[in-house]
């Protein structure tokens, strides 16, 4: 330890005094280096600071924005399934219906079919057919049942055949009766009965069947007459 001597108090002053201003400017200037870095350590962690919470809040609006999307597609994608699922029920109901009326077209024709093939029932199968085809019943009756070659008057057993027919079909007011004359392949000559030619005659024969079927109550709107020749 170093002592002064007692008698010198002017000099440990002075010795003093030299002795503690070199050490604080030391300490001052270490002190404010210090105080510096700290300083911009300090700003250089704001400005990390402030660039992730920049960088957060870019990243919320962003995970905002694309959840309103994702929010908005949904929404979307709802309302689509729920007009599509409207369609559906619409399109289904539509088929219900059209399937009904199948039904009871089916049902109807071959109701009438039935009444037609007992309402003819009586007759030799190879004169008298009757089919359902395409929603349609069809009744075929022979030359040999209905004409005498070259002829359009019914024959007394073709007349009874189309009598039971317009029995069967009077006071169904759904149905349309087309009626198809048509003759052998044996071409007339001259002048028959009206008819110049097998096409002719087979119209003529359609529109005798006719009168036949409106004499005996079916109405002549529900009818049509068509000649098809030999064919």
């Amino acid at each position: 330890m170093f002592k002064l001597p007692a008698f010198a108090p002017a000099a440990v002053l002075a010795a003093s005094l030299l002795v503690l201003p070199g050490c604080n400017k030391k300490e001052i200037a270490l002190l404010q280096q210090q105080n510096s870095d700290l300083t911009k350590s300090r700003d250089q962690l704001q400005l990390e600071k402030d660039a992730l919470q920049q960088d957060k809040a870019r990243t919320e609006t962003s995970l905002n924005n694309s959840l309103l999307n994702k929010d908005k597609q949904v929404t979307q994608l709802n309302q689509a399934l729920g007009t599509t699922e409207q369609d559906l029920a619409g399109k289904n109901a539509r088929i219900a219906e059209m399937q009904r009326i199948l039904d009871e077209k089916d049902a109807a024709t071959k109701a009438l079919r039935q009444k037609v093939s007992d309402a003819l029932l009586g007759f030799n199968s190879n004169d008298l057919q009757v089919n359902v085809k395409n929603g349609k019943v069809y009744v075929s009756l022979s030359e040999q049942l209905l004409f005498k070659s070259g002829s359009t008057k019914v024959d007394p057993a073709g007349q009874d055949a189309l009598l039971k027919l317009a029995n069967a079909l009077t006071g169904n007011k759904d149905i349309n009766v087309l009626i198809e004359g048509h003759t052998d392949n044996v071409p007339i000559k001259g002048v028959v009965n009206g008819a110049k030619d097998n096409w002719d005659l087979s119209v003529l024969r359609a529109t005798e069947i006719t009168r036949l079927l409106t004499s005996a109550g079916i109405a002549p709107e529900q009818i049509t007459a068509s000649g098809k020749g030999q064919f």
